[in-house]
């Protein structure tokens, strides 16, 4: 199994692996916190499924877990490497290497974004539920389906050419293209809705599911990132953020979702 090339392409780029950590990243935060919240107790082993150039098994290891790192680009690979504290390994969400029942948590925080085919999707839940023992978590991270409306209309992209047309296929779909390779549009995903998450994960034989926003619509707050820089004002983000997250009208009003669910 591989990605498509303009999906390779775009990870080729080299940007993953300072996306989250160049400056105070609203994501990364609420990623932490929500992950923290579900997690079991260290030392237990975790599978970093599509973990990218390991931001986030560097944390998990440096907190105390057992990391292991698969993610199907050579680059991120290279750049998870330089992190140390986790093993790595060449491999696709759609067909883990691991035994059954082997992990206590297995993450996917990417490999949703780029299964544009329910089949798919629901083939790579599957697998990490074989490899996570009886009552370990499984989360699984997705781009929400008003991603880049938010976008088009807060960070201004509505006005480049070309803009239009994806907004709308997003919202009609969830099939997100970027035929020009414009470098800001991202490239081929799917974009989900919120209770399509949960019904994905109840599919994949998982249960106790529950979808949170990641960072809920302060994304786009003008000054955010100045405001995550002070820790006073980081606190005071994290507590509102975490007072929305069981608000069905602002569940979808995010870039990212996060749902955990747990093997039976």
């Amino acid at each position: 199994m591989a990605l498509e090339r303009d999906i390779l392409d775009h990870y080729d780029e080299g940007r993953e692996q300072r996306r989250l950590t160049a400056a105070p990243s609203l994501e990364l935060l609420r990623t932490q916190v929500i992950l923290r919240r579900h997690l079991p107790a260290p030392p237990a082993r975790i599978l970093d499924v599509g973990g990218g150039a390991g931001v986030h098994a560097a944390w998990l290891a440096d907190d105390g877990y057992r990391v292991h790192l698969v993610d199907p680009v050579p680059l991120h690979l290279e750049q998870a490497a330089e992190h140390g504290g986790f093993t790595t390994a060449l491999g696709d969400a759609r067909a883990l290497p691991e035994d059954d029942g082997t992990v206590d948590a297995t993450l996917l925080l990417g490999p949703l974004y780029h299964l544009t085919e329910g089949a798919d999707r629901l083939l790579a839940l599957q697998e990490a539920r074989r490899v996570t023992n009886r009552g370990g978590l499984v989360a699984a991270a997705a781009i929400s389906r008003y991603a880049s409306t938010f976008d088009g209309y807060f960070r201004g992209f509505l006005d480049e050419p070309g803009f239009e047309p994806l907004v709308r296929a997003d919202l009609a779909t969830g099939q997100h293209r970027n035929p020009t390779a414009h470098p800001r549009f991202f490239t081929t995903a799917y974009f989900h809705r919120a209770e399509e998450l949960a019904a994905e994960l109840t599919s994949a034989g998982l249960t106790d599911v529950e979808v949170l926003p990641v960072e809920g619509p302060l994304f786009w707050a003008p000054g955010i990132q100045d405001r995550l820089a002070d820790p006073t004002q980081r606190e005071l983000i994290l507590e509102v953020l975490e007072t929305m997250e069981q608000d069905p009208a602002l569940r979808a009003a995010t870039a990212h979702l996060l749902a955990v669910g747990r093997v039976p």
